[in-house]
């Protein structure tokens, strides 16, 4: 019997379908992968840009709440333990009422003359480094009545947010109008930084004050804003005063253009005024003051602009100067009353 050869079977060769590692990819392909790439550049870059944006924004949002809420120190003494003056504790409200004030009422038996005391922003009513307690002892011993009381933002009990005088000049306002109800004829607002910018302020729309003693003048507009953010931080003007000033209607309610510094610096108040300045002043330019100054026609009015002195050290370092030329102002307001009741 023939058997049929036998076929060993070869085995077949197959080609892999695709060598992805050799072959080229497809203009298709690539193009996409390509436009893929540039998406993610392009988002990171977005992302980076967005994120320091934000965190400069952050960063005005941070300055402008802090320039809003000022931190200021408890009360340490009083008029009897600090100078050996007899006082009150008194309060009253706000001219508007919209809040009440807490002060000192330091009395001269038959005086019918007083001087408010207007402290600056960051203090309450002792304002140490000016120092507060000697002016007081001082006007006192010129047979004034004092008034010394805390702005809303240095309340201990009701805190208020600070708003470079929007709100502070009309507790300035309640002050002077406490003054009169206790007597006083004759009334002096005598302000340091922030506050001798509220009593500006203030003074626009008053008919109860007959002198201004203001040291340090800070009021609150752009340049002075700005001058004191690049002090602490060296950021640049534009666009940081666009965006403190949309900032800061919605952290202390109180927008730039609604604090009056425009028509306070072009102000010729009826009243005379004592500016006091110091040349080394790194919160407010001492330029201010002279153009300040050099508006006022009052006969009385009169300027000290002190080569090398500080934002509010002017009695620390020139004490008795200080002093003689406040007197000799003091004295001309008090003939220049005198002349009116005749």
């Amino acid at each position: 019997m023939d058997l049929a050869p036998s076929h060993t079977s070869t085995p077949v060769s197959r080609q892999p379908k695709e060598q992805k590692s050799g072959l080229p990819i497809p203009p298709t392909q690539l193009s996409l992968r390509t436009i893929r790439i540039k998406h993610i550049i392009v988002a990171l870059l977005l992302s980076v840009f967005f994120f320091f944006v934000f965190c400069f924004i952050a960063l005005h949002a941070y300055i402008a709440w802090v320039l809003s809420n000022p931190t200021v120190a408890p009360l340490y003494s009083n008029p009897s333990m600090a100078k050996g003056l007899q006082y009150e504790n008194v309060t009253f409200p706000a001219i508007d009422g919209s809040r009440t004030l807490q002060g000192w009422y330091i009395p001269v038996e038959g005086a019918t003359k007083t001087i408010v005391f207007s402290h600056g922003y960051g203090a309450n009513r002792e304002e140490t480094w000016v120092p507060m307690y000697d002016l007081a002892h001082y006007a006192h011993s010129l047979n004034f009545n004092v008034v010394m009381f805390d702005y809303g933002f240095a309340s201990q009990t009701n805190k208020d947010i600070a708003t470079g005088g929007k709100k502070e000049s009309k507790q300035l306002l309640g002050a002077i109008q406490f003054a009169k109800e206790r007597g006083a004829r004759q009334i002096v607002v005598w302000g340091f930084s922030m506050g001798a910018g509220t009593a500006l302020q203030a003074g626009l729309v008053t008919k109860d004050v007959d002198a201004m003693i203001l040291d340090s003048t800070f009021l609150l507009e752009p340049d002075t804003l700005y001058h004191n953010i690049k002090h602490n931080i060296n950021l640049p003007r534009q666009p940081s005063l666009e965006i403190m000033e949309l900032l800061f209607p919605v952290l202390n309610g109180t927008g730039l253009n609604q604090i009056p510094y425009s028509k306070v610096k072009k102000e010729d108040y009826p009243f005379p005024i004592l500016f006091l300045h110091g040349t080394l002043d790194e919160k407010a330019p001492y330029p201010i003051a002279e153009e300040l100054a050099a508006n006022q026609t009052n006969p009385y009015s009169d300027s000290w602009i002190v080569e090398g002195s500080h934002h509010e050290l002017l009695f620390r370092e020139h004490p008795r100067e200080y002093l003689r030329r406040v007197s000799a102002f003091l004295g001309n307001v008090a003939f220049a009353k005198s002349q009116e009741t005749k």
